[in-house]
């Protein structure tokens, strides 16, 4: 089970945004890395490709390293660390090891 997937709100806790939370919009394939909105951008050379479109400088979100991302939990308004744990009812979920509020 994955400890961040996606839609979750996670801290940024290593990189030139440490300390900024975002929101997952994906994780890359291979599942080490994450795209978190507005954060982690880049700037990118876009030429014009069509006549209603415009050239420029665009900034785009890069990918980011799981290792560097730290879940943010709701009820003790903090980054928490993640762990999982099997229910009675045999369904899987995760939780903060803070509090150990379901996230």
């Amino acid at each position: 089970m994955q400890k961040i997937k996606k839609n979750d709100i996670v801290q940024i806790t290593k990189g030139k945004d440490k300390g900024k939370q975002g929101k997952v919009i994906s994780i890359i394939e291979d599942g080490a890395r994450a795209i978190v909105e507005g954060l982690n951008l880049s700037k990118k050379h876009k030429r014009q490709s069509r006549q209603d479109q415009k050239g420029g400088i665009i900034s785009i979100e890069m990918p980011i390293s799981i290792s560097n991302l730290m879940i943010f939990c709701k009820h003790c308004s903090k980054p928490a660390r993640v762990g999982s744990m099997v229910l009675k009812d045999g369904t899987k979920t995760r939780f903060c090891k803070a509090c150990k509020e379901a996230l």
